[in-house]
């Protein structure tokens, strides 16, 4: 075999590694993601409420971003609106009815790169067994090793809006607002190898 060979079979090689290389699987850091959404209160007041606990997967091909995908699961008993009376009524079966929907899942059908860090990830929300397509204008924070953890980690914020009303949880529409305002935060990480 001659160098020209060689080098050609080295080359071929190569792209068909890179051909194959499979989205990188970054686990959802519920310790440092939140979810706030925000309402209008009778033209009033904005009040916001938080989702925590997060959990989920962002899958991230960099050479490919429409390979990339997001699934993430927020427990509805996670909500904090600092106010444990409405708490309470929002988990009631008039709004969330978490007792018999403890979930709202994201699942997401297209990822698309607009550069400059910015990408539009549309996705199935599903709220009380209701699944509607939403957008998320996601920004890339960061993405490299986190320098605590050492390992491979990647952050974005993302937001959304939508009625609340066609999922279910339509409650004193019109007076309090229809439209949700949702802003998302997230670190998520490669999971460290088990040893």
């Amino acid at each position: 075999m001659n160098f020209k060979t060689l080098a050609l079979g080295l080359a071929v090689a190569s792209v068909a590694t890179v051909s194959m290389a499979k989205p990188v699987a970054y686990t959802i850091d519920p310790t440092h993601s939140a979810t706030v959404f925000s309402w209008s209160h009778f033209g009033f007041s904005t009040p916001s409420a938080n989702f925590s606990d997060i959990q989920g997967t962002i899958n991230v091909d960099n050479e490919k971003p429409a390979n990339s995908s997001v699934n993430v699961n927020i427990p509805v008993a996670s909500i904090n609106t600092n106010v444990k009376a409405l708490d309470d009524h929002i988990k009631a079966a008039e709004f969330f009815d978490v007792a018999k929907y403890p979930n709202i899942t994201f699942k997401s059908t297209k990822v698309q790169a607009l550069g400059k860090n910015k990408y539009k990830i549309t996705g199935n929300l599903t709220v009380k067994d209701v699944t509607k397509p939403v957008v998320l204008d996601a920004v890339l924070n960061k993405q490299g090793v986190h320098p605590m953890t050492k390992l491979q980690t990647i952050g974005f914020n993302a937001t959304t809006s939508f009625n609340r009303s066609a999922f279910g949880v339509g409650g004193y529409v019109p007076n309090v607002g229809d439209k949700i305002t949702v802003n998302i935060t997230t670190e998520a990480s490669v999971p460290a190898p088990k040893k």
